[in-house]
């Protein structure tokens, strides 16, 4: 992508101790290691489906 393109800031906002195991590996697959840690990322098709995907876990800005 351009350096331009966007970002989304994603938050950890809950944690992935009661959720199934593939959400918790897409939480981490995001970056996200604890609850309340940001990571910025690149606006893709991919990454929208995994915020998507733990949406009820995570806060998103900069949409």
């Amino acid at each position: 992508m351009l350096d331009g393109s966007k970002k989304l800031k994603v938050t950890l906002v809950k944690g992935t101790n009661c959720c199934r195991a593939e959400h918790r590996a897409t939480v981490r697959g995001l970056g996200l290691r604890r609850i309340r840690h940001t990571v910025e990322l690149e606006d893709t098709k991919a990454v929208r489906g995994m915020i998507n995907k733990v949406s009820y876990l995570v806060s998103v800005a900069g949409e």
